[in-house]
């Protein structure tokens, strides 16, 4: 009898196990490594060798862009560095004297790949190529890329320069969350003014992906010969965001929609549930407490008919003085999952709040004082 029952539970854990790789079957991809990944929750839809480190090609610039815009200045008109902008590869066409905008570079490093320009922009951002590289490395430490090293802000070949595709991942994640990164990295031409003097120029975006398929926006491509083809993308869809990366993949452009196609089938949008009852004291207000609510719904990627295991803390200061704004921001809602922060929402006044007037205050001390 009990080898009937074993027999049993072992036929129906392999149809179990065969109908969710039905389900969930992973496509054949021609990259050496890549991954998918939710951009909301981090959670990996797909994996092949996503954690060796590899070359990156220009996929590097994901992390020199993001480097200019964080440094500020994106306006200011300034020349371009005579010795960094003599490169090898692909080039946004600076020349000795050219005048130009941090913000000119970033477009010239994500649409045309402009090895001149992140050269530029890495003598513009910290005074030096290699003290850029250290900024690399240093802000690749915070975000958690363990398996890369930036030696060129290019992308080109360099001994040890590399990082796996589950790193680049991670990096387009956070480059993502700023705001000029995501309005310049999906644009298929941007015109820009650089010269001198300058003069306007259409800059277009090497990236097909934008074109081939539905909800792309953005986000790099690459090659050198030790690194072969590698493609970043970033896809959106009925609120969720997924984030594909490719290295060293011959047919990339089909390995995106192919891993898309199947990723995109197994999550479902989910809004996160936001606690009942917030509220927040007054100091010197009509009322000694006002009501929060979310500023806005988060929206993330969840694996279809999983629960989502999310936690929400409230970050907000022990008091706010009065008076109060209907809708003023007064904290914030932010959301983990595994110990990593995977959302933010601002919490905003549910009422208006006025100052406690003088007749008020009186009338409360003498409630008080009266026995």
């Amino acid at each position: 009898m009990k080898q009937c029952i074993g027999i049993l539970l072992g036929i129906l854990a392999f149809w179990a196990f065969h109908m969710t790789a039905e389900v969930f079957a992973a496509p054949e991809v021609s990259a050496q490594a890549a991954v998918v990944m939710e951009a909301g929750t981090f959670d990996v839809l797909f994996e092949k060798n996503a954690y060796e480190k590899r070359p990156m090609a220009s996929t590097t610039k994901i992390m020199t862009t993001l480097l200019t815009l964080e440094s500020g200045g994106l306006d200011e008109v300034f020349p371009v560095d005579s010795d960094a902008i003599h490169v090898e590869g692909s080039s946004m066409g600076l020349v000795e004297g050219d005048l130009v905008t941090k913000r000119a570079l970033c477009c010239g490093m994500l649409l045309p790949s402009g090895n001149d320009a992140a050269n530029a922009a890495a003598v513009a951002v910290a005074g030096s190529i290699p003290t850029f590289v250290k900024q690399m490395n240093d802000r690749a430490a915070q975000i958690g890329m363990t398996h890369t090293c930036f030696v060129t802000p290019s992308g080109l070949d360099g001994e040890g320069h590399g990082a796996s595709a589950y790193d680049m991942a991670l990096l387009t994640r956070e480059a993502l969350r700023n705001a000029d990164f995501r309005a310049i990295c999906c644009q298929k031409a941007a015109k820009v003014s650089f010269g001198n003097p300058p003069y306007d120029r259409t800059l277009y975006n090497s990236n097909k992906l934008l074109g081939m398929y539905e909800g792309v926006i953005g986000v790099k491509t690459g090659f050198t010969d030790d690194a072969g083809r590698c493609l970043v993308s970033a896809c959106e869809r009925d609120g969720v965001t997924l984030i594909c990366v490719t290295l060293h993949a011959p047919d990339d452009w089909n390995d995106h929609i192919r891993l898309y196609d199947a990723a995109f089938a197994q999550v479902e949008a989910r809004t996160l549930a936001v606690p009942e009852g917030l509220t927040m004291p007054v100091a010197g207000g009509s009322a000694e407490q006002v009501g929060l609510r979310a500023a806005y719904p988060l929206t993330i990627g969840w694996r279809c008919g999983q629960t989502p295991d999310v936690s929400a803390k409230v970050q907000r200061a022990p008091l706010v003085c009065a008076p109060v704004q209907a809708g003023e921001t007064l904290g914030m809602l932010v959301y983990y999952r595994d110990g990593r922060i995977i959302g933010e929402i601002p919490l905003c006044a549910n009422q208006a709040v006025p100052a406690r007037t003088r007749r008020q205050g009186f009338r409360e001390w003498l409630q008080r004082a009266l026995p």
